[in-house]
């Protein structure tokens, strides 16, 4: 299947992917797993051989971030794109349906023998991580020692896994793996991003609606200057994720440190601003901004908590 035999629009997948991310937030992690595998959406980029829909990268994105918007407490991201990298392989086919789910261990490799940071990995079946080679490797999970770590969301906490004895399902070379790793960046920054537009669009209707001494928050000049800097930050973070996309002056791909660096940065700062504005009642479970904010912090501790940034000005400053 491709774009232009089917004249897709990424754009399109975003309304239905809400749909089924909607319906699937009401239900257990298995079953969540089997709506979004119904509405194609873990195979959305997946071989055809495998049951996926075989489409690039930026028909993932729309998805990605609505799952961010709405706060969608599964692996979506990472069960994507490991179902895109696996190809034709059986093991693919079950991701495509929802019969497997599979995360990411951020940090860490198989040769060191330890590897953390990957989300919902007690509820999952198979984890993705670095092989020290370049490389990586896919392994199963019931075959790993794994230990919960609530430091930054007792709720849904992060795990950290010793790999020793692990079982290897499938193999990605260096090239794979690097490629895989870029897709990565990509869909994080757009997961990020779609996590803050939502939490400005609550933040944004509760200012215009709730009244003190007699006019809206939102006539209030502190709170305008707030919600504009908050929309610019915005539009700047999702100009360039649009703008990663697309080759370069040179026909070569873009990097993604930066722009995935801005995107945490932005989200954040939105988040963060967000929950102030709000009171409270954002640390509440009727406005759970807080939660969104959470999973930032996760992957913003996943990616070395500002290395990223570090790492862009160094790229800059040596290409000058």
């Amino acid at each position: 299947m491709s774009m232009q035999d089917n004249d897709l629009q990424p754009d399109e997948f975003a309304q239905a992917a809400a749909e089924a991310i909607a319906d699937a937030q009401t239900r257990g992690f298995r079953e969540t797993g089997r709506v979004l595998a119904a509405a194609g959406l873990c195979g959305v980029c997946a071989a055809e051989e495998a049951g996926g829909l075989a489409l690039g990268i930026e028909f993932a994105l729309p998805i990605v971030t609505e799952a961010g918007r709405l706060r969608l407490q599964w692996p979506l991201l990472e069960t994507l794109l490991i179902a895109k990298a696996l190809g034709t392989s059986p093991l693919a086919a079950e991701l495509c349906s929802g019969e497997r789910a599979a995360t990411w261990a951020l940090q860490g490799s198989l040769q060191d023998g330890f590897a953390g940071h990957a989300r919902h990995a007690q509820h999952c079946d198979w984890v993705l991580v670095a092989d020290g080679r370049g490389g990586g490797a896919l392994l199963d999970l019931s075959s790993v020692e794994t230990e919960i770590d609530e430091a930054l969301d007792p709720e849904h906490p992060q795990c950290f896994l010793m790999l020793e004895g692990a079982k290897v399902l499938a193999e990605l070379d260096a090239a794979a793996f690097a490629a895989l790793q870029r897709d990565l960046q990509i869909l994080v920054a757009g997961w990020v991003h779609g996590a803050a537009e939502g939490a400005l669009a609550t933040t944004a209707g509760y200012m215009a609606t709730r009244v003190q001494f007699g006019r809206p928050l939102s006539a209030k000049q502190a709170v305008r200057h707030h919600l504009a800097k908050m929309r610019l930050l915005q539009e700047a973070a999702g100009a360039g994720i649009r703008r990663v996309l697309r080759a370069d002056e040179f026909g070569g791909e873009r990097g993604t440190r930066a722009v995935l660096s801005q995107a945490l940065d932005s989200a954040a700062f939105v988040l963060e601003k967000s929950i102030h504005l709000h009171g409270g009642m954002g640390f509440t479970w009727e406005v759970p901004l807080h939660h969104a904010l959470r999973e930032v912090r996760k992957f913003d501790a996943a990616f070395g908590a500002g290395a990223l940034a570090r790492q862009a000005g160094r790229d800059f400053i040596q290409s000058v």
